[in-house]
This record gives structure tokens, sequence and C-alpha cells, in this order.
């Protein structure tokens, strides 16, 4: 069984970055970062005994045998490499650095959330804890999904697994000389309820090329937490450490400069929400982490050896090659409206008629994409929005595109109505940052097991889609006689639930299924007690999709939502609706500023979510573009399509004169008159 994972291959030029778990951690803890690192960056995630697909072994004793069973892994590995522990897991990196001097390159040891090797670290007696003492420090330190840790399953793995690692972890004892021949990269959250940076200054001895000390902002877990801003650190150093000597210091590896204690403090956001922008100065000496833009010269540098993108760069266009490559139903289906059309078109319309203000010279050589939405930080403001029966176009459905997005680093919202079940989308997703779209069923059983099933497999909010409880009037679909769901694709997250299938009757046939999904797969009935109702059946930050009156958003925070998403369901509902782009501004004037406020319907263009930024959105969800993608070249397709909208976004911050998304403010839009 593989030692070694590796979740998204590069190519054989690559730097290799090896990580190594915490305590009770598995090999997938790294795929959000895998996910978030650019094409020059390989992660390899070392996968330790015990868990998973090799539960059948005994798990480790002693950190010395996890580090041996590591150093043979890697032998004949590609170097250089680089090796990033995170908190036990820092212990065994190091040791497996001692191991491999002298047979492979060791570039760079990172240390993360892990006090110096030498020192005691207090771990308590594991054995002498209740599962309750345990689970506590696990909600102090964070890191597991508060759902996850209300599980009786997951906690009974978790801790069988925990244990065993901090017993091994008690064990290790390492000598004050004892050295690695690499330079380290020590790695503290800022709000570390476990360590702090003057704990860490006993690392300085632990190795003879020298250390640094980075902060990352965020707690024990930053590291994982905070995938983009842990990504482009890493990439800085594996980048300077890659380029050579650095002149100016005679042949030592460059780092970051840092202050006088020696620790690089993480820099406060400009404003809520918001990564902060680059502070300005001196050109920087290290190459810096890869950004969206870049895949302009990347396409462009292809050019030169013939090689073309395989779908069109303009989003716009992919609807004409999706018409050419689908089949009738499913074109119908995917780009279909509702009546005429004119809300779709209105929707365009009010991006189209919207005009950007560009600013100059505002130092925005470098941009910051990330936003921090209802407690949770996202790469960029860009969600996929919840598309059901997405086997339609392409087999694989919601499994590449869950690849895809986290892939990219885009979290997937997940539609009740997806053509794969949601746990089988978890295990496609890697890790990446997921949320749970709920259409409410008439039955409150079934509702309270698709919550349950979302919070178990990490889905980390709920969006209750609140304008469907009567399907629209769709010409595309009712010319040709066109149900997907009446034909059995897009009821999974049904057929697979318990309590769905506690109502069929014995040995029901696939009508019958079918009957019963559609009597109780939505309620028209619905009111905004229910809503209050699912507010009590969960944690999880809850946003109502659907809202376009300023009345109905304030009536869903009073009902228990965290936040709205502003949307017409893609034109797809009532024709003649008000455009989403244009009830906007009354919505987030409604709930305030500290409301989060989301807006889809119509997203098509980089510009296009600069100006849903500039009108008050915090973020926003596309649809159908990454669904034609996924239609004309599956999880590639969807790849490119949101690679594609990154790039144009940032650089339309970068054009705008915008150095991160907290710069992003009404006076970028001309007046309305003046766009005329």
């Amino acid at each position: 069984m593989s030692r070694i994972r590796s979740f998204h291959e590069r190519g054989p030029g690559a730097a290799r970055l090896v990580c190594f778990p915490h305590a009770g951690g598995g090999a997938n803890a790294f795929t959000a970062l895998s996910a978030a690192l650019p094409d020059d960056v390989e992660l390899l995630a070392v996968h330790y005994p015990g868990r998973q697909d090799r539960r059948s072994e005994p798990c480790a004793e002693d950190i010395e045998t996890l580090a041996v069973e590591a150093a043979k892994a890697l032998d004949g590995v590609d170097g250089p490499l680089f090796l990033l522990g995170h908190s036990m897991g820092a212990l065994v990196a190091f040791e497996t650095a001692r191991l491999l001097q002298g047979r492979a390159e060791v570039a760079r040891v990172f240390v993360s959330a892990a006090r110096p090797p030498s020192e005691d670290w207090g771990e308590p007696d594991v054995d002498a804890l209740t599962d309750e003492q345990i689970t506590g420090e696990l909600r102090r330190l964070g890191g597991v999904p508060e759902p996850l840790l209300r599980d009786p399953e997951t906690v009974r793995e978790l801790l069988r697994l925990l244990r065993a690692d901090v017993r091994a972890l008690r064990r290790y004892r390492c000598s004050a000389d004892a050295a690695a021949g690499a330079p380290l990269t020590v790695l503290v959250g800022s709000d570390d309820p476990k360590n702090s940076v003057a704990q860490l200054a006993g690392w300085a001895r632990h190795s003879t090329a020298g250390h640094v000390v980075e902060t990352l902002r965020g707690g024990h877990f930053a590291l994982v937490e905070h995938t983009a801003e842990a990504a482009e650190l890493l990439t800085r150093f594996v980048r300077a450490d890659t380029a050579g000597p650095s002149p100016a210091t005679g042949g030592t590896h460059a780092a970051p400069a840092a202050d006088r204690d020696g620790a690089r403090p993480a820099s406060a956001p400009a404003r809520s929400g918001a990564d902060p922008a680059p502070a300005p100065g001196p050109r920087a000496t290290h190459a810096a982490a890869a950004a969206p833009a870049d895949l302009v010269r990347e396409i462009l540098i292809a050019g030169l050896g013939g090689r073309r993108p395989a779908l069109p760069t303009d989003l716009t266009a992919l609807e004409e090659a999706a018409r050419a490559k689908l089949s009738a139903d499913a074109f119908g289906y995917v780009s279909g409206t509702a009546g005429s059309g004119a809300t779709g078109r209105a929707n365009r319309a009010a991006f189209d008629r919207r005009r950007l203000v560009p600013r100059m010279l505002r130092g925005a050589a470098r941009r910051g994409l990330g936003v921090t939405v209802a407690g949770r930080r996202l790469a960029a403001p860009l969600l996929l929005a919840p598309v059901a029966a997405q086997a339609v176009v392409h087999p694989e459905g919601e499994l590449a595109t869950a690849r895809a997005a986290a892939a990219v680093g885009v979290p997937l919202v997940l539609s009740t109505f997806a053509a794969h079940p949601l746990e089988e989308v978890a295990e496609h997703a890697a890790g990446g940052e997921r949320w749970f779209q709920l259409y409410l069923p008439t039955e409150r059983a079934v509702a309270v097991s698709l919550v349950r099933r979302a919070e178990a497999h990490g889905y980390s909010a709920l969006a209750v889609t609140v304008d469907a409880g009567h399907l629209g009037f769709r010409p595309a679909e009712l010319d040709r006689g066109y149900s997907p769901f009446l034909r059995g694709t897009g009821i999974a997250n049904f057929t697979a639930d318990p309590v769905f299938r506690a109502g069929l009757p014995e040995g029901a046939d696939d009508m019958e299924i079918v009957r019963r999904w559609a009597q109780i797969s939505t309620d028209p009935a619905q009111t905004w007690a229910d809503l209050a109702w699912l507010r009590g059946l969960t944690r999880l930050p809850l946003f109502v999709k659907g809202v376009l009156h300023p009345d109905d958003a304030r009536l869903a925070l009073e009902h228990g939502a965290d936040g709205v998403v502003v949307s017409n369901h893609g034109g797809r509902q009532l024709d003649g609706s008000v455009a989403a782009l244009d009830a906007l501004p009354g919505v987030r004037d409604a709930v305030g500023a500290a409301t989060p406020v989301l807006l889809d319907s119509g997203i098509r263009t980089g510009t296009d979510v600069l100006k849903a930024l500039a009108l008050g959105a915090d973020a926003v969800l596309v649809g159908r573009p990454y669904v034609y993608g996924l239609g004309l070249d599956g999880q590639r397709g969807v790849e490119h399509v949101l690679r594609c909208l990154l790039a144009d976004l940032d650089l339309a911050l970068a054009l705008t004169g915008c150095a991160s998304v907290a710069d992003v403010a009404a006076d970028l839009l001309a007046p309305a008159e003046a766009a005329r």
C-alpha cells in the first residue's frame, strides 16, 4: 500500500513538498493545500499506518519508526525535497530529514505548530483521559469540523488514532544538539492556543543551516485552514531555494524579511472579509506565488509551441460550443429559462449597462483575492452555484466538478438534486471547501437526514433555496417533454437516503421511487417558520438563496439565517423578474454591512464579479459557464472555466487599481447617467 500520496500531479520539473500529518490526522489533511499550490510545486503527503486503507496495520509505536518508513518511501523521489510537518508531523519531518542526509537532497524543512524536538511538549497521558476530555481539547484546538465531532463513529476512529499517535509522541526523545543539515522555517498561527513564538525559539539549535520564524493568520491549524496564505508563503521559500544562491547572502538560503524577534507577523485585513493588500515597499527578492492572472502568460507561452486552449477563453462563447456538442435535451435543460427568457436577458443587461471607472498608479502589482464569508476563508470571492443533475452533460457529473473545484480552490455548493450522492461527492472533493444546497422536502424526517449527512461529510454551510417551491414554466424542457429527474437522474441524494428509502414499498421499482421523490422533494407550502425550524436543526452557517426583495432579506435574518443569496435562479423560475444585480443594492442596504450577501444569476466574466462586489456582494456564485465546461471537457473543462474567470477577475482588480478585494467600492462604477 502506498506510503506517499499525491493529490494533484505536477510536471517532472516540479519541486516536491512532502507533508507529514498531525497526531490523529491522515494524508488527506493536505488536499486543499495541494490544490492551492502552483504548478511548479507538487505536494506529496505521507500516509501513516493504521488509517484508511492502512487500517489493518498497527499504528507506529514511536516517531522514529514513522521517520524510517518515510525515508525509505522517499528514496528515489526526484529532488530537491522540501519537508513540511504539522504538529506531531514536525517531529517526523525533522527525523526524516536527518535520515535522508547524504541520501537525498533536502532543501528545507518546514515545521508548523510544533515546539522544538528537544523540549518536553507537556502532552498528557491520553490513556488517563476520558473521551469527552479529549474531544474538548480537539474543540479548543480546532481542525476538526463540529459535525464530525458529533458523529459517534467518526469520533471513535479519531480517538483510536489520536491515542496511538500521542503515545508515540510521549515516548520521543531528542538531544539538544541534534540538528538537520537543511534550513528550517518555523510556522506558527497568530492565535495558536498551544504554541507561541517565544516557545519556538529553541528550533534555532536544531539546524546547521539557519532558521526563520513565520506567522500565519489563524490558530493551531492555520496551515490547513488558510491554505491560500500558506501556499503563497511556502511557494516563496521553495522558489527562492530552487533558484540558487542569492548574491546578497553569499550563497546561503534566502528567507523573507523578519522583524526583530525573528517572526513575521500576519497583517490585519484592510476590512472585514477581505485579504489585505501586500504592503508597499521595495521589490520583493523572492518570486511571488502564482497569481490567477499568470494563466495569460501560461497560455501565450504554450502558443509558441503551437498549443492552444481546448476551450474558448471567452466564457460567453461556451454556450454555443456546448450547443454543438450536447444533446438537445441536455442543452435545453442547462440553457433554458422561464417563459420568454426576459429574466435571463435582464440579468445580462444589468451587468452590461454598468461601466467600470479604472484608477491609475495605485500600486496593484500583486492582488489579494481572498475573502471571509460567514467565518469561512475563501481563496477568492467565487463559489460554484448548485446545479442539479449534472450527469445530464457528463457521466461523472458532480464528481468531476468536485475534483475541479478542489484543484482550483473554489468552493462547491452541491445541489440536493445531484446525480451522485453527497457522500461520494465529498470523497472526490478531496478536502476542498463545500457547501450543501437544500430544497426543503415535505417530509421533515428526510430533511433532517439530508442535513445530518451533510454535516457528517464535511459540508461547511447550508444554502436553502426558497424560490423553487413550484417549478417555473420552462419551454426548452416542456417542448421536448424532458425532465432528467423523472428519468432517475438528479435524485441520488434521495435514493441513497435511509429515511427516504424506509418510506418506499418493499421491492419498489424505478417508477415508484421517482413517484415518491416527486411527491416529497420540495415543499410548496413552506413559510418563514420552516426556516426557523431549520435554524434550530443545525449549527452550520445558513444562507437563504433566492432573495430579491429587501423585506425578504430582513425576514430571513429574523428567522435565523446567517446570510442571503440574491438570486432569481438564473432566470429559470419567474419570467419578467427583476435582475439579480439590480436587486443587490437594496438587499445590501436592508441587511447592513456585517451580513454576508452573495449573488448569482448572470455571472459570466471577471468584470461581472467585480461589478457585483462594487454593488455590495461579498462573493458570487457562477452556474452555467462551469456546467458548459463540464459538458465540453469534464473536469478539465470546469478547471478551465474557473481559471479563466479568476484570471479575468485578478486582472480586472489590477486594471481598476485594486490591490485586494478590500479596495473594491461603489466608486468603481460610473454614475448611472454616465453609463448609458
